[in-house]
């Protein structure tokens, strides 16, 4: 008996306990107690104390419902003024619970010293050489380092089929190339010339290589012509980089190599490239039919700009009709596009929409060639695609900043009906709120950006894929990949809120603790064990360090020269300059019938719950971007507490 008596005593002790945390804070763990039923208790649920009305019909805005299914009811409105004053009263003395100077939030990211940003700042500049410096002690000419060997690496010619080595690696010193206008953006002028002198003697791209279109094309032709615009551009805003006897041979190896991908786009019903070549001779005989929406998508930016520095319609050409092929295809019921298609049949084997892999920089692509070369269509495409994401992709409650309910969130659906088809996000997906940046609408990058963070605090990583019903990682590896810290930078670009440096900082921390081994920085095979692999992706040179350093160097040229840029998906650098929208040639694009069809209204206005940048409130930018209350939802929800 006695026994008895105390398991129930410790059990109501435990029970009192989280009621008195729930009841206070929010704080009420995930109980199950061994019974098969859970009790809850997210932040936003507190709002229930102070309503009234428990029998209005429920709103479709909480997503985790899906976790442990509907557990209690929710009055719709957010911005109903009806039962008006009282009801708001309460819900403001629901927020004053983390008001003012006793909050945790606030006391953390409110400030950021000048002195700390200096120190962060050469922290990131360290962070950059330790792994180029390596780099070209141990690995160059080959394309990638082994950070825990301290070797070179090529491709792996003895094993063709693995593409996850094979795509990328292309036996034309990958790093180097990727990581010239990092050295720009680092002031480090004699280097930029040094590198560019050494790609111009040892690249070639006549080699019996196998990749991927889509990786060469962001990763090499995109930096050939960003360092060949920085060396030629005549306001020269990173000081004297052009030297004697420069004869636009980067712009050379680039036009040598995408000529080199062209016979991806032969040969194929629809338009729609193949999605790997050999350099030498073309498509292999083996290649398959199938191809990602991103990979097929995602080549006008650096096609188009070769075209217009060239003079040569063929690369914009080609690129254009691939875009205008997908968008063709795409649901008549929700307007998302799927993200596997054959390249020959037009049908989609892949039937998830989401914003991750596979999919992510072609919306990309959409807003960034518009904004280079000013082509109607590609905003039109854009705007209809973020409206369609906006109507069924995002869950959660309208305002990021206001009302009730989880915080928006990002899900995998159907093409065809909305239907959401798996749990998990992936890391790729990070990169949204900067591209929501670019469109204007801060407010909802804000949040998807808090979560993004909030599981970074968990893991001190990003598991390439999170389940947010399980809270947990689904797909466990990091490979220093830079969408995070790069949504991070044009968060602070946009806000100049301290929060955004304290998370670069916090980015940096772990890539340092974590991350760092004897020649570089490491992949992350196991993001809760820290266990690591023997590579170091070309991104992080060329992303990751750049995006850390420019967060923290308010003084860098991009920054104060007076010229706007824009980043390629691969970070690489171009001018917004006026003759990208020019064309030599005339229009070769005709739009073919029904390629661009709209809507039955030709003015594609924004949802609702999009906000502009200039509708951020001002307090806003001098407070944190996130409330506190609902920074504490995110984090629980992640499993932090």
């Amino acid at each position: 008996m006695q026994w008895r008596s105390l398991v129930i005593g410790l059990v109501v002790l435990r029970l009192s306990v989280s009621c008195v945390l729930w009841l206070a804070f929010g704080l009420g763990p995930n109980l199950s107690l061994g019974f098969n039923f859970h009790l809850n208790f997210n932040l936003h649920k507190l709002d229930l104390l102070f309503r009234e009305d428990k029998d209005t019909e429920s709103k479709d805005n909480s997503w985790s419902q899906r976790i442990h299914g509907p557990k209690y009811e929710e009055t719709a409105t957010t911005c109903a003024k009806a039962g008006g004053e009282q009801t708001s009263k309460k819900k403001k003395s629901y927020l004053r619970l983390f008001d003012g100077s006793k909050d945790e939030y606030a006391r953390r990211y409110s400030a950021f010293p000048d002195a700390l940003k200096s120190q962060m700042k050469e922290m990131a500049r360290e962070m950059f050489y330790f792994g180029y410096d390596n780099y070209m002690k141990y690995a160059f000419p080959e394309d990638e380092l082994n950070p825990i060997d301290c070797e070179g690496r090529g491709p792996d010619v003895l094993n063709p089929s693995n593409i996850n080595i094979n795509d990328v690696l292309g036996n034309y010193s990958l790093t180097l190339i990727d990581a010239l206008d990092t050295l720009l953006v680092l002031g480090n002028v004699s280097e930029f010339q040094r590198a560019v002198k050494l790609v111009i003697d040892t690249v070639s791209f006549d080699k019996d290589s196998t990749v991927q279109v889509f990786e060469a094309n962001i990763r090499i032709l995109g930096s050939l012509i960003s360092a060949h615009i920085l060396l030629t551009d005549p306001k020269q805003p990173f000081g004297q980089v052009s030297f004697e006897g420069y004869d636009n041979e980067l712009l050379h190896l680039a036009h040598d190599l995408a000529v080199r991908l062209l016979p991806a786009f032969e040969h194929t019903d629809t338009g729609i490239p193949y999605p790997r070549v050999n350099l030498k001779t073309g498509v292999p005989p083996d290649s398959i039919n199938e191809t990602c929406t991103a990979g097929a998508g995602s080549l006008l930016v650096e096609f188009g700009i070769l075209s217009r520095l060239i003079g040569d319609s063929t690369f914009e050409w080609v690129a254009r009709r691939a875009v205008r092929a997908l968008w063709s295809l795409r649901s008549n019921e929700t307007g998302l596009l799927g993200n596997v298609i054959n390249i020959q049949t037009g049908q989609w084997v892949g039937k998830q929409s989401g914003l991750g892999a596979g999919m992510d920089s072609f919306y990309e692509y959409l807003l960034k060639s518009y904004i280079l070369f000013g082509e109607k269509e590609d905003y039109q495409m854009f705007q209809a695609a973020y409206e369609s994401i906006q109507n069924h992709l995002r869950r959660g409650r309208d305002s990021c900043n206001e009302g009730e309910g989880d915080p928006p969130l990002y899900v995998n659906v159907n093409m065809y009906s909305g239907e959401i088809m798996n749990t998990w996000i992936d890391s790729l997906q990070a990169f949204f709120p900067g591209l929501q940046v670019l469109n204007g609408d801060v407010d909802n990058a804000i949040c998807l950006h808090a979560f993004y963070y909030a599981i970074w605090k968990r893991f001190g990583a990003l598991p390439e894929r999170y389940n947010w019903q399980l809270q947990a990682p689904d797909v466990l590896f990091y490979p220093l990949r830079p969408e995070l810290v790069e949504s991070t930078y044009l968060l602070y670009q946009a806000t100049k809120n301290p929060f955004y440096l304290h998370v670069g900082m916090d980015i940096m921390q772990s890539l340092e603790q974590n991350t760092k081994v004897r020649c570089g920085y490491a992949t992350l095979h196991h993001v809760v064990e820290k266990s690591k692999e023997d590579r170091m992706e070309s991104f992080f040179l060329s992303e990751t360090c750049k995006y850390l350093y420019l967060l923290f160097d308010e003084d860098n040229p991009l920054h104060k020269s007076g010229h706007k840029y824009l980043f390629t998906t691969e970070g690489h650098i171009v001018p917004i300059d006026k003759r990208f929208r020019e064309k030599q040639w005339d229009d070769l694009f005709p739009c073919e019938e029904g390629a661009l069809a709209e809507p039955e209204s030709t003015h594609l206005s924004h949802p609702s719950n999009i906000s502009n940048c200039n509708r951020i409130p001002v307090e806003q930018r001098f407070a944190l971007p996130l409330k506190s209350v609902y920074m504490r939802q995110i984090d629980h929800m992640v499993g932090l507490f």
